[in-house]
């Protein structure tokens, strides 16, 4: 696929040409068009090719030029936002392409099964316009996996380690689950038959090739990026003009201040005094009641309800009649994060719900550590959980920005990371705030604080100051006073992430300040509702068009 640099020109009004560059951008990344519900692209997979870099970085280029000529001040405050939203899309893709160069080196940037998986689960489209989509994907599958070899250099060996898992769940997904979709549509079986077989092979070929690289013994690049690189993705991904000292600097100072909340409640639950060992043994005694491989979504499942009813009770925010499914996570998708919300796209048509999935332990994990990872993830966090992922978070905050619309498509191709999840983790303390879940819940969220703080303290550290495992692992399990299970895992995802641990904390007080300046005399449900308006910008423009 090319793009090439001539379509943008002649086009002075900002809506047709914002419109037009969102077109270049969706045909160039067949993945992101399906995520966002557009479906023209369904049967193509990314070309992570030399030349089809080259090709979208003229495109985005072109974007950015067309894009800077634009008289902002002759806009509308919602047409400005699309406008500086869109100006930061091309210029965070310029940045990762000519300077991060991700899929030169990250095997997992290659993965096929997710873009698959969302033509399978989604009954978005009859099961013969689906089945047509996946059987171009899967006969794209050979060529990518042949331009993956040859792109990729360097890997880091978790990146490999990780990939070798995730691939192993992309063949299980062809092989287990679309054998009931064909089963819909027999007419089409000879022509998924062969594009499958010809994936299988290819997957087992890449798979023996990374098996290869991680045999050899070769460590790979670092998987740390180095302060340059760090900073300059971390300014992309925030959209804030925050400098990555201040971020350290309040992470920390949060860590204090969080910290001391969380002795005193738990001091008040057992009755002992305010200490670090008073809070390890009430969250010791809480991670006792614990679900299992076998019951964690079932409970994910009632603690949704406990939700529901509770944000309607209260008047949170306003609740709205979207179908949300709770499931075990797909294997192709497991090795970073244990539970997350994959929501229709903003440009959906179709009635189709969002899957909150949950990961269980490892397989290969030992039992001591699978009890680690229960203990942390109890029945109690469980319900801090759903709320983050589903009520009121993501789940409820994506329906809510699904439904915003506006003269361009702009919103609707990228959404703030650090409102999406500031709103999320904003929402776990609004609830705490309420008695939802009473006071082991709120220990469990001041507990989540600490780890959305010391998230983003690691996330930097590890990427720019070569903080080591040993020294990772002292501050999540002593400050941050978690298992031994959850730290381990999130010192993989820091590695294998970055920047993207940060969200969380940069978004949450963002959020929170916004939550703050509600107006006189606006009810908190009216004022969240207004928070939600405006589909997923990032906070500083949510501000402008709130008006605090």
């Amino acid at each position: 696929m090319s793009v090439g640099p001539s379509n943008f020109h002649g086009m002075p009004e900002f809506v047709p040409l914002a419109e037009s560059i969102v077109d270049a951008i969706l045909e160039s990344e067949p993945g992101l068009a399906t995520y966002t519900g557009d479906h023209r692209f369904d049967d193509r997979l990314p070309d992570l090719s030399p030349a089809a870099a080259q090709a979208r970085l003229a495109m985005l280029r072109d974007a950015t030029d067309a894009l800077s000529g634009v008289d902002t001040d002759a806009l509308a405050p919602e047409e400005q936002v699309d406008h500086a939203m869109l100006s930061a899309i091309a210029e965070r893709g310029l940045f990762e392409l000519s300077d991060v160069r991700e899929h030169e080196w990250n095997p997992l940037e290659h993965n096929p099964g997710p873009l698959l998986h969302a033509l399978i689960s989604r009954q978005f489209a009859p099961a013969e316009e689906r089945l047509s989509s996946l059987a171009g994907r899967l006969a794209a599958i050979p060529d990518a996996l042949a331009t993956a070899r040859a792109v990729l250099r360097d890997v880091p060996r978790i990146h490999a380690e990780t990939a070798i898992g995730q691939f192993a769940g992309t063949a299980a997904l062809i092989r287990d689950e679309l054998p009931a979709l064909v089963a819909q549509e027999p007419a089409l079986h000879s022509v998924i038959e062969q594009s499958s077989s010809a994936a299988l092979a290819a997957l087992a070929e890449f798979d023996g090739w990374l098996r290869a690289s991680v045999d050899s013994g070769e460590p790979g690049r670092d998987p740390r990026l180095g302060r340059r690189l760090w900073e300059a993705r971390l300014w992309h991904t925030l959209d804030t003009e925050l400098p990555a000292a201040e971020v350290l600097s309040r992470a920390r100072a949060n860590v204090d201040r969080i910290g001391e909340r969380l002795r005193e409640a738990a001091a008040e639950l057992t009755g002992a005094p305010a200490t670090d060992e008073t809070v390890r043994r009430a969250l010791d005694s809480l991670g006792a009641q614990h679900p299992s491989d076998d019951t964690i979504v079932d409970l994910a499942k009632a603690t949704m309800e406990e939700a529901t009813e509770f944000v309607r009770k209260h008047d949170v925010v306003t609740l709205l009649d979207d179908p949300c499914v709770i499931e075990e996570m797909p294997e192709f998708a497991r090795g970073v994060a244990v539970a997350y919300c994959d929501p229709p796209g903003p440009l959906e048509t179709a009635d189709v719900p969002t899957f909150y999935c949950i990961a269980p332990a490892p397989a290969d994990w030992s039992p001591e550590r699978v009890e680690s990872f229960y203990r942390e993830y109890n029945n109690y966090m469980l319900r801090n959980l759903t709320i983050h992922e589903a009520m009121p978070g993501h789940f409820l905050q994506l329906a809510h920005s699904r439904r915003f619309r506006s003269a361009t498509r702009v919103r609707a191709l990228g959404w703030s990371g650090p409102f999406v999840e500031g709103w999320a983790v904003y929402a776990e303390e609004a609830m705490a705030d309420l008695g939802f879940g009473g006071l082991p819940v709120r220990l469990q969220q001041l507990k989540m604080q600490l780890r959305m703080s010391l998230n983003a303290i690691i996330d930097q550290l590890v990427h720019c100051e070569d903080l080591q495992e040993q020294d990772a692992m002292a501050l999540m399990t002593g400050a941050g006073f978690q298992e031994e299970g959850e730290a381990t895992g999130k010192w993989r995802r820091a590695l294998l992430t970055s920047t993207q641990l940060s969200t969380y904390f940069v978004g949450y007080t963002e959020v929170a300040a916004i939550a703050a300046a509600r107006p006189f005399g606006a009810t908190p449900k009216a004022w969240h509702d207004a928070m939600l308006a405006h589909g997923s910008p990032p906070p500083r423009h949510l501000r402008t068009l709130l008006g605090v």
